[in-house]
């Protein structure tokens, strides 16, 4: 089941295209606020994002921008009141890939949300539960244990582990952690990614010292193999 992530700030209206959009047979994630749908485009991994422009604090032109900077691929389409060309130009040369002005015919939406899923890739999504090793983690519930013993872990933890679920045997750089993990939070740096991992494989290696999941790759990254 795919899953679409809408972010709109009128709640008749995201409603509405939930319960559309599930009829349709689609999984419906909502957010209110252009933050929190940020947050949930980047842990959950949604196949396609349904964009309100016109959003309370951060704008959906903002959201985008942000959410292309943080490495998030899938396809945009960008809701707007607005029917300026400038409009469409600024969000399409943000990243989106499409856009339709309100008030919008369902169909049409519907349409063009299937167009867009028919053109990417299969998404990488984050599984909701995860067995690495003896270590049992539940990504929905952010809860984890080892033995039935529990394991905890911090919020960025989760994070950090989640990205490297979802890039599997991929080496992933300390810049690409960082921007995916904290985005523009200025007191992060480097070494944080480093404090991290070590916290990471003490919870989840038998020996810390000589991880079987969490690999370095000298001079490029960490790989995540488990």
């Amino acid at each position: 089941m795919q899953t679409i992530l809408v972010i709109e700030d009128q709640e008749d209206l995201i409603n509405g295209l939930a319960v559309n959009l599930e009829r349709e047979g689609y999984k419906v994630a909502k957010a209110l606020r252009g933050d929190t749908g940020i947050k949930m485009a980047l842990s959950h991994d949604p196949d396609l994002i349904v964009l309100d422009v016109m959003l309370p604090g951060m704008s959906g032109l903002d959201v985008c921008r942000e959410l292309r900077a943080r490495g998030f691929e899938r396809s945009i389409i960008m809701l707007t009141a607005k029917s300026e060309e400038i409009d469409r130009v600024l969000g399409l040369e943000l990243g989106a890939d499409d856009y339709v002005t309100k008030p919008f015919g369902l169909r049409e939406l519907l349409a063009r949300i299937r167009v867009r899923l028919r053109r990417q890739p299969p998404s990488r999504r984050l599984p909701a539960r995860y067995v690495c090793g003896e270590v049992e983690i539940d990504f929905e519930t952010m809860r984890a244990s080892r033995r039935g013993e529990p394991v905890v872990m911090t919020a960025k933890e989760y994070d950090v582990l989640g990205l490297f679920v979802r890039c599997k045997g991929e080496v992933l750089t300390r810049d690409r952690i960082l921007n995916e993990v904290w985005g523009n939070e200025c007191h992060v740096h480097a070494r944080t990614v480093d404090t991290h991992i070590l916290k990471l494989r003490q919870k989840l290696e038998a020996d810390p010292a000589e991880p079987e999941y969490i690999l370095t790759v000298y001079g490029e990254g960490y790989k995540f193999v488990g």
